[in-house]
């Protein structure tokens, strides 16, 4: 089974799973607390081999702001459906797809267009990906979200999430590379790791949640 069809399998499971999860507190609980554990594993794991044992008191402190981080990005999720706004509901659907489409646009219109590379970071990324990534995210948001937002605000939120998620992307790119690791883990087929498929949402989603908040 080639990576292609691995990936496209894994994806409409774990959309499958969220879509569940969004409709049922007691099993985004469980998810939550899975991706909460796995993700810190992960990323134990990637600044393990980074720091490697030269400097402890560094991969402490690293691995406390990484906890303190990812228990952030999994209570903010699980706030929006405790307290079962409308509204923030909403907002966190707008976010979650600009991450996801983004996700998604890249990697289609990486692999099909090509092109330059984007950056010695991340091999793969092109700067056709780039651009299909603010097209596909803005285009699908302006499908689904017109009735919620004005055009101006769909194009400026996707354009502003859309690179804080590619940034997180190419973060954890980074630190990939020079801990000389391709994959977080093998756990989602196609995939890779948790931490490989979130790396752009861990830092879009808190970002875009508390700007909600403070405007």
């Amino acid at each position: 089974m080639s990576n292609l069809i691995k990936r496209f399998i894994t994806s409409i499971l774990l959309i499958c799973i969220i879509l569940i999860a969004f409709n049922n507190i007691n099993i985004l609980f469980l998810c939550a607390i899975f991706i909460f554990f796995q993700t810190y594993y992960e990323n134990y794991l990637i600044l393990n081999k980074l720091i490697l044992k030269k400097n402890k008191f560094t991969l402490y402190l690293l691995l406390l702001a990484s906890l303190f981080y990812i228990c952030l990005f999994t209570f903010i999720i699980l706030e929006v459906f405790l307290i079962n706004s409308v509204e923030q509901k909403i907002i966190f659907y707008f976010i979650i797809t600009i991450c996801i489409c983004t996700d998604i646009g890249g990697y289609l219109f990486g692999k099909t267009f090509k092109g330059r590379k984007l950056t010695k970071i991340s091999p793969n990324k092109t700067y056709s990906g780039l651009y299909g990534s603010y097209i596909f995210s803005t285009a699908l948001c302006i499908f689904f979200y017109d009735k919620y937002f004005s055009y101006q605000i769909i194009v400026l939120t996707c354009i502003l999430i859309s690179t804080i998620s590619q940034l997180g992307d190419l973060f954890f790119s980074y630190l990939k590379r020079k801990a000389k690791i391709k994959d977080t883990s093998n756990i989602l087929p196609g995939h890779g790791g948790v931490l490989d498929r979130i790396d752009g949402m861990i830092f879009a989603i808190p970002f875009g949640m508390i700007l909600y908040k403070i405007l």
